[in-house]
């Protein structure tokens, strides 16, 4: 087993190095030319490597390094993410114009300079973009309809939001834009799909977010599910019990009946599959429950939207995508997924993916948004009799 993770660690070591190498490379000659003799190449490859490296030291060192050191090199990595996304989607493109411009008997100075500012001004626009989207979420509405009575409920108005992923990158500030657009949806009940923190815990009891948390309310309660980010982090336990301290229960594998209407079923991740204490069959989950009551799942991960159909859920709440977070990565998520991101229907069965609210890795968001979910179910009403 060490020898696989040895293995598979120098080839994502090797992987990194090139795509990093190709990068570093534009960025040396652009700086050679525009610089002249002011450049100093020997300090641009030092923190050049640095930052690139940044969030495999975070990593490596978090057990050594001081909190603080790590915080900072964590969130110079995750952007970093995303220079070397569109650095291979870029640089190609500056490679093909300059080789052009070079058979045109273009002054290299002059096309090198032109292209390493266009790529600059594309990477600015690109950065300015992906922050307002990822830091401005909206509310998504959906209203659906399911043909079972919930008692003398005619509706419910539901507040789903998925993929938090608080820690060093996304905070409180973030957090209480979520606390204060569900303050004023007022819903009866809320929902978190999983990834509510960014694996570690450290930063989550650091920075008291769960005294921002603990704003969140509903009349019927705050209940969330274990993401595959739970799970890396490994601190499953703690971060239970951090919740349980704000009044919020994570279900695991778990059925709570609300008001003796609704049950609202919550499943452990996909990740915990091939653990000792794994998960259990959706199918076994709600063996026994009523079926002639609303069934809401939460599952993290929106698979298998079939089974949970033919178990009997009407509603099945899921993100883990963030809709790819990054154009064109939708384009991915759109093939791994039946349902990506959105709002599909099966018959009387209703799938929801959210795309998130926070971000993993760079917080930045190009062709998805953060968003919240306003989930309005109508139920059937009980018919009555008119006398004679």
């Amino acid at each position: 087993m060490k020898g696989r993770f040895a293995v598979t660690f120098g080839i994502i070591l090797l992987i990194v190095g090139v795509v990093n190498g190709y990068i570093g490379w534009h960025g040396h000659v652009f700086l050679a030319h525009l610089m002249g003799s002011y450049y100093v190449p020997s300090v641009y490859w030092i923190i050049f490597w640095i930052a690139s490296l940044s969030y495999l030291l975070a990593w490596l060192g978090k057990k050594i390094m001081p909190y603080g050191i790590s915080s900072l090199f964590k969130q110079i990595g995750s952007y970093w993410f995303a220079c070397m996304q569109f650095g291979l989607l870029l640089l190609p493109l500056a490679d093909l114009s300059a080789w052009l411009l070079h058979l045109a008997s273009v002054p290299s100075d002059t096309y090198v300079r032109a292209i390493g500012s266009v790529i600059l001004l594309i990477w600015a626009l690109i950065f300015i973009r992906g922050s307002y989207n990822a830091r401005s979420p909206i509310i998504r509405k959906y209203e659906i309809t399911i043909p079972k009575q919930a008692g003398d409920w005619s509706q419910l108005r539901i507040a789903v939001a998925s993929d938090i992923h608080l820690g060093t990158v996304v905070g409180n500030k973030h957090l209480q834009k979520l606390v204060d657009r569900l303050t004023l949806m007022q819903p009866d009940l809320i929902l978190l799909p999983g990834d509510v923190i960014d694996d570690d815990i450290r930063p989550f009891i650091r920075k008291r977010m769960g005294e921002v948390m603990r704003q969140l309310k509903a009349p019927l309660g705050v209940f969330a599910v274990l993401g595959n980010h739970e799970y890396i982090g490994g601190h499953i336990p703690a971060y239970v019990a951090e919740m349980n301290k704000i009044g919020i229960r994570v279900l695991m594998d778990e059925v709570v009946l609300l008001a003796d209407r609704l049950y609202v079923a919550g499943r452990k991740d996909k990740a915990s599959e091939g653990m000792s204490d794994g998960r259990m069959p959706l199918e076994q989950l709600v063996k026994g429950l009523d079926p002639n009551k609303p069934l809401i799942v939460m599952d993290h991960q929106p698979y298998h939207l079939d089974r949970a159909a033919a178990a009997g859920a009407d509603v099945m709440l899921s993100g883990h995508t963030h809709r790819g977070q990054l154009a064109p990565n939708h384009l991915i998520t759109g093939r791994l997924f039946e349902l990506d991101w959105g709002y599909l229907r099966k018959g009387d069965f209703h799938a929801i993916v959210s795309s998130g609210f926070g971000t993993w890795g760079p917080p930045l968001r190009l062709g998805s948004r953060s968003e919240i979910i306003e989930l309005v179910i109508h139920f059937r009403q009980e018919e009555r009799k008119e006398g004679l």
